[in-house]
């Protein structure tokens, strides 16, 4: 009796295993935010810089940007208004407090939802992510921005952000 429980047991710690390495594997590893597939935010978001994946933000803060395009960060990145409701529309379905966002909700960690962020690199999971990432880094001449991603990650418009 004690040899079948054990058996059992053993055979759903394997199990139980298996079903995490297995969803690690699908999911690219706790590194990966599903990139930007839509042809429309590719071009119009992606043509000025990284088409961030939208599960980094809440849907308050993609909201709040698409709705203040004439000031994106310093910029006019104004769109006529059937694209800035697909783009909106799209970003809010992604994001990261949108159901089945496992990764985004990580990233969320602290973030109070309804503050609206604007940028991904006030986050506490990135900050701490980049934490000893030095000052100097940031300024090298292949970086200039913590809004590169491209710069360390190569894999970002794939949706992996390993360091490469």
């Amino acid at each position: 009796m004690i040899i079948g429980r054990r058996i059992i047991v053993t055979a759903f710690v394997l199990l139980a295993f298996a079903a995490i390495v297995l969803e690690r594997a699908q999911a690219g590893d706790n590194h990966f935010f599903a990139p930007v597939r839509d042809p429309l935010v590719l071009e119009e978001c992606g043509g000025c810089h990284l088409a961030f994946a939208p599960s980094m933000l809440p849907a308050s803060s993609w909201r709040r940007m698409m709705g203040e395009l004439d000031n994106h960060f310093g910029d006019n990145a104004s769109l006529e208004p059937a694209a800035v409701e697909h783009i909106t529309r799209y970003l809010v379905a992604n994001a990261g407090d949108a159901a089945g966002q496992r990764h985004g909700a990580k990233m969320l960690r602290g973030v109070a939802l309804d503050s609206a962020p604007q940028r991904i690199t006030t986050l506490p999971r990135w900050r701490h992510k980049h934490r000893e990432v030095p000052d100097w880094e940031w300024r090298h001449k292949e970086v200039l921005s913590r809004a590169n991603c491209l710069a360390c990650h190569a894999g970002a418009e794939q949706g992996y952000y390993d360091d490469d």
